[in-house]
């Protein structure tokens, strides 16, 4: 029998419509993007990229060198740019504001053959540490609002290049989604004066159905409304808001956690395209009015990463009621996973 469940956070319903028992078969291997050796993100073609606004490199060697591990540019086809002001307007009924913002791509390694997944855990932790970094430096930025990093793995999942790389986009508003989420948090907060996501959390654990691992300082869910198969969460065990807060230890053991996910998700699904987006604190800088507009952050949200399969589509029915319908419980794909080698 279908069913119907509501995800407690933004208060969206989806159908779970598989049948009770039925193991999740892995669905077949989608066509790789091209390999390119002379790509513009491979070593010694520095020159083919925007000058680096970061890098993780040994020390002494030259910006915008050959020898680096993670490298950070800004995109040369940017979504917003930097330049100007964000000069918010009426069009009539409508509103308008310019395309200000930052539009950044980490290059996760030197290597055009290999997907983070590949990486051992500690160069990882070098590219969680460029996302750390950018969103610090981006938020002297008065004018942005919300940082989000992304990372998009396949044809499928919109990627271009097949070189490992993510993407960071800072925008002047904060998005309808996380502001969904920061809302939802907020009220839940205000009601109970509890996190939401410690609730979830704490439940979860009991559960257990739903828990792909738990590390040291991280815990891996199938949410209980997934909209998609293999959907998957990475939460913090700790309170933390603001994914730049994370210690050396809370940082190098995510890193071990997300190649470990990863290696399963691929086993598990045969190599499937895949969509991961970090969910973290927006900007706190005071904003006209409203001084203390976020002002309980600390104690209401938990920074997430949500790490998204491609292995179904969007059809006319999701388009036109919101509801999407996940034909792999949550549960069993929990436990598929778990198996996973």
């Amino acid at each position: 029998m279908p069913e119907l469940r509501k995800d407690p956070i933004l208060d969206r319903w989806v159908i779970i419509a598989a049948e009770r028992g039925h193991r999740p078969l892995p669905p077949s291997g989608e066509a790789e993007l091209p390999l390119m050796p002379n790509g513009p993100f491979t070593a010694g073609n520095e020159d083919k990229t925007p000058a680096e606004v970061f890098a993780v490199r040994p020390p002494g060697s030259p910006a915008n060198g050959p020898v680096w591990d993670v490298r950070v540019v800004p995109n040369r086809f940017p979504a917003l740019q930097v330049e100007g002001q964000v000069d918010p307007r009426a069009v009539g009924l409508f509103d308008a504001m310019n395309g200000v913002g930052a539009h950044e791509v980490i290059i996760e390694t030197p290597r055009h053959d290999v997907d983070l997944s590949d990486l051992p855990p500690g160069h990882v932790e070098k590219v969680l540490t460029a996302y750390t970094e950018r969103i610090r430096d981006l938020r002297r930025d008065l004018r942005l609002r919300y940082h989000c990093v992304f990372r998009n793995r396949g044809a499928a999942a919109g990627a271009t290049l097949r070189h490992p790389h993510s993407q960071l986009i800072a925008t002047p508003i904060i998005p309808a989604l996380p502001k969904a989420k920061l809302a939802a948090a907020r009220e839940h907060f205000r009601r109970k004066e509890r996190c939401l996501f410690a609730d979830l959390i704490d439940q979860e654990r009991r559960d257990g159905s739903r828990v792909v691992l738990e590390s040291a300082h991280h815990l891996v869910l199938a949410p209980y409304a997934s909209r998609s198969p293999f959907e998957l969460v990475v939460y913090p065990l700790r309170q933390c808001h603001d994914f730049t807060l994370l210690t050396d230890a809370e940082r190098a053991d995510l890193a071990a956690v997300l190649v470990g996910v990863l290696r399963r998700v691929r086993a598990a699904l045969g190599d499937p395209a895949y969509n991961y987006m970090l969910f973290n604190a927006p900007s706190t800088s005071a904003r006209p009015g409203r001084p203390d507009y976020w002002g309980t952050l600390a104690h209401d949200w938990r920074w997430h990463l949500e790490i998204l399969p491609r292995v179904t589509g969007t059809a006319g029915f999701e388009w036109g009621t919101g509801f999407h319908i996940n034909p792999v419980a949550p549960e069993e794909a929990a436990a598929f996973l778990r198996q996973a080698s």
